[in-house]
């Protein structure tokens, strides 16, 4: 059996477990999610700035407990708190977030303006500091956009595991890519979403199904 076919086997296992009752209801929270303000969508987006070279569960942590004080905690409070909640990068992340501030109102509008989604997350790259390849498909997931992969480190070692990808050192533009179109090709045999396929590897990754 090769690599991708194995693979194939164990998702398809996972959607005839359990498992996909919980990926179900993520789906649809990341649905509901697209229905709310444009603060509210900033939000999402600074648990997304979080999340960059730090762990998922402690970023949800914290977007839980600093919540609409993204908003209006000047920089050096806001410093504070993330590091008082354990965050790696407490000045860069604050920030980062305190920059980003100015599409607060606007985030909304601004999203609606694009029609493809590939495109949306070049702007989103391109004018907010902090959100990579990754962090921007992984805000855009998490609000309601599923044909991008976020490809980080759990994803990288469940296809390198396969012999799918080998394991970059760097992970460039193009490599994104690359790996993303491995990924669709995937989701597309399993006629799921990339949104779908990424929750079922997260959770054969670590147990878990999180945002």
């Amino acid at each position: 059996m090769s690599g991708v076919d194995a693979l194939l086997e164990k998702i398809n296992g996972l959607k005839n477990s359990h498992v996909k009752k919980l990926v179900d209801a993520r789906i649809e929270e990341f649905k509901q999610n697209s229905g709310k303000t444009s603060r509210e969508i900033f939000k999402e987006l600074c648990f997304c700035i979080l999340t960059a070279n730090f762990k998922a569960e402690k970023s949800i942590e914290i977007q839980r407990k600093i919540g609409d004080c993204f908003l209006t905690l000047p920089i050096s409070q806001l410093t504070k708190e993330l590091k008082t909640l354990g965050h790696r990068y407490p000045e860069r992340r604050a920030q980062y977030i305190v920059e980003a501030r100015k599409y607060a109102d606007s985030l909304k509008d601004i999203i609606s303006r694009f029609k493809d989604a590939s495109l949306l997350r070049e702007w989103l790259v391109k004018n907010i500091r902090g959100i990579g390849f990754k962090e921007a498909s992984h805000f855009l997931r998490n609000i309601g956009y599923f044909d991008l992969a976020i490809v980080d480190f759990h994803i990288i070692n469940i296809l390198s595991k396969y012999g799918l990808v080998n394991r970059p050192k760097t992970m460039t533009r193009s490599k994104y890519l690359e790996i993303e179109s491995i990924l669709r090709k995937i989701a597309n045999r399993l006629n799921i979403s990339l949104a779908e396929l990424d929750l079922f590897l997260w959770y054969l990754e670590t147990g878990k199904v999180l945002k």
